[in-house]
């Protein structure tokens, strides 16, 4: 009889929410009355709507069919490409739109950052972007928001760009104004010595023709204090977590040039992709590489909250208001982009939940 040898050890108790056997989903939310939003950013699957709500056990769009049909003539209230949903706890579900399918050149006038009202269900406001802030290169990945600042608040959206500079677009939300901070910052740029793993597999961009190039994405996850005065950034390829103060990212006193000095580095916490904060300040970040969720607690101190198979990466957090950490988990990195045109995903993808006993962190 052959011995059982060790083998690795997990842990984390994750419960399965949803399982998605369409499109490929990047973002959830979960509003404050527990409602779940789900976007699909058109990267080569079938997608039949990019904002659906789970209703029951179905995907429905949102806030209609209608608004998920793109129209060449209205494409500033219809969505081309969600690439990020996040409800802001009070009222309000806000699309971040990339308008740049397949990782294109950002449509003109298409990239937009909309709000929707949850009680009507209807578009309630558009901010577009010029052309100095949404640059040829740019793909809008993933926004917060403080509404305690400024006259109706601000957004933070960060620009993970893979050929342009990487940043966070600060948004005035009374006026739509629009700005790049730390543009081409090496904080906000892929980490050039990062080579990521996954799988046990390089993850690298290998083309149908054979060739490969390696994988570089800009700013990617993002997550603000509970207090709104700190946001916390990562590229996607870096293992590395920083921060800044968002009155220093809003205070255009500040030259760019200076801005980078003030960037707070807190270390190694693993490759990431999304992050998300609690009311007591603990920020959530997954572990592409190591099938992990970890936390990163405000002293500094990293604990692995989850370790286990089915965290075959883990992309976009929300907490909800029953206390618990929602993850999408889609596989991103068996795309058939990695693989020479070979598409290694496995049906479902899913939407994982884990208790933290801790609520979101206010926005207002």
């Amino acid at each position: 009889m052959k011995p059982m040898l060790p083998s690795e050890k997990y842990f984390g108790n994750l419960e399965l929410v949803y399982t998605f056997y369409g499109a490929m989903p990047t973002g959830v939310t979960v509003s404050e009355t527990g409602r779940i939003f789900i976007c699909f950013p058109k990267w080569g699957d079938d997608v039949k709507f990019t904002v659906a709500e789970i209703v029951g056990d179905k995907l429905q769009p949102y806030p209609n069919i209608q608004t998920n049909l793109v129209k060449p003539e209205n494409i500033t209230t219809t969505f081309i490409s969600v690439q990020s949903v996040v409800a802001d706890g009070r009222g309000t579900v806000w699309i971040l739109d990339t308008a740049a399918p397949n990782f294109s050149e950002p449509i003109k006038g298409g990239a937009k950052l909309v709000a929707v009202d949850l009680k009507t269900n209807t578009i309630r406001n558009v901010y577009t972007f010029t052309e100095d802030v949404v640059l040829p290169t740019t793909y809008l990945n993933d926004v917060r928001f403080d509404f305690r600042v400024g006259k109706a608040g601000y957004a933070y959206i960060t620009d993970s760009s893979s050929r342009g500079p990487g940043a966070i677009i600060v948004v005035d939300l009374s006026n739509g104004n629009a700005f790049r901070r730390l543009n081409g910052a090496s904080s906000t740029s892929p980490d050039p010595y990062c080579l990521p793993k996954v799988e046990g597999q390089i993850l690298m961009n290998r083309n149908k023709d054979g060739s490969t190039s390696p994988f570089r994405l800009a700013s990617d996850g993002i997550a603000i204090s509970p207090d709104g005065k700190v946001l916390f950034f990562c590229p996607l390829t870096s293992r590395h977590l920083f921060s800044i103060s968002t009155e220093a990212l809003r205070d255009r006193t500040i030259p760019d040039m200076d801005l980078p000095y003030l960037v707070e580095y807190w270390g190694e916490k693993g490759a990431s992709d999304g992050m998300i904060t609690d009311a007591k300040g603990t920020v959530y970040a997954g572990d592409y590489e190591s099938n992990s969720i970890r936390k990163i607690l405000p002293n500094g101190i990293i604990e692995t909250i989850a370790h286990e198979p089915r965290i075959l990466w883990p992309d976009t957090f929300s907490i909800g208001p029953d206390q618990y950490l929602y993850v999408i988990v889609n596989q991103l990195h068996r795309q058939p982009r990695f693989h020479y045109g070979k598409d290694l995903r496995q049906k479902p993808y899913s939407l994982l939940r884990i208790k933290i006993d801790q609520f979101p962190a206010p926005t207002f």
